[in-house]
């Protein structure tokens, strides 16, 4: 008599979890719906708690129990720490930590706006800056992790249209640089993505729109990136040759342009 022999099953393995800050609309809300494709636990983080709570119903109708709304507001640093082991006690961890946060006013360069300059260095950098300080030691400490700040092509240049978005995202950028050279030694992947024009509400106060992407293609694309742990990504990528330019174009030149 033949005996059968039954292996042991294996254990499932846990979703990995996902935080993103910026998820009330636009790219951030794509990408929590691509996430949570690929199988992620989601907690999506905003202002608006009402759409972000539609969005988490949406997710859990796909898959229970997969995605949690929070609202929380990035001008708020001091509430960070607070807020961050109350959603990563509710998704039980954190593998992957998006900043998504971001705005952009209309800036005519023949006038200048305080309030809405240091509205957008609030929330596209500082209140990055409370987060990442948040999310970069508790990575660390576990040794594994990945940490996403959606910058833009806007911030390797300074821009006369749009000087103080310009400036957000380019110290966001470097903020992110300086935090992988910290974090990668640890087991900590930090990767910045230069995002083009997005087909969402922002773009109405674009000086000029050149073939913007949709959401769920920017979501795909970040998506990629993520899964490759890439570093720094233009988002779509056929602009990174005209980062590259723009970059290294000299100021002389540069300023003659009407960007």
């Amino acid at each position: 008599m033949t005996r059968q022999i039954i292996a042991a099953p294996r254990p499932l393995e846990p979703m990995p979890r996902a935080l993103i800050v910026g998820a009330s609309s636009g790219v951030g809300a794509a990408l929590a719906r691509e996430l949570h494709k690929q199988g992620y636990v989601v907690a999506v983080l905003g202002r608006r708690l009402p759409e972000l709570q539609d969005l988490a119903n949406e997710l859990n109708l796909v898959r229970a129990e997969t995605a949690i709304a929070y609202a929380h507001n990035v001008h708020n640093g001091a509430s960070v720490p607070e807020v961050c082991r109350s959603v990563c006690a509710q998704i039980g961890g954190l593998d992957l930590f998006v900043y998504c946060a971001g705005v952009m006013y209309p800036n005519n360069p023949a006038t200048s706006d305080t309030a809405a300059d240091l509205e957008m260095l609030q929330t596209n950098l500082l209140g990055a800056v409370a987060w990442l300080n948040e999310i970069g030691p508790r990575m660390q400490s576990a040794g594994s992790g990945q940490i996403v700040g959606i910058g833009s092509i806007a911030g390797d240049r300074g821009r006369r249209g749009i000087p103080a978005y310009s400036a957000s995202k380019a110290g966001l950028h470097t903020y992110l640089e300086g935090m992988r050279n910290r974090l990668t030694r640890h087991g900590v992947t930090v990767t910045t993505i230069k995002l083009w024009q997005v087909q969402t509400a922002m773009l109405a106060n674009a000086d000029r729109v050149v073939r913007p992407a949709t959401p769920e293609l920017a979501a795909q694309l970040i998506w990629r990136a993520i899964r490759h742990k890439r570093q720094v990504v233009y988002v779509p990528g056929h602009w990174a040759a005209a980062g590259l330019v723009l970059q290294h174009l000299p100021s002389f030149i540069f300023r003659r342009l009407n960007l």
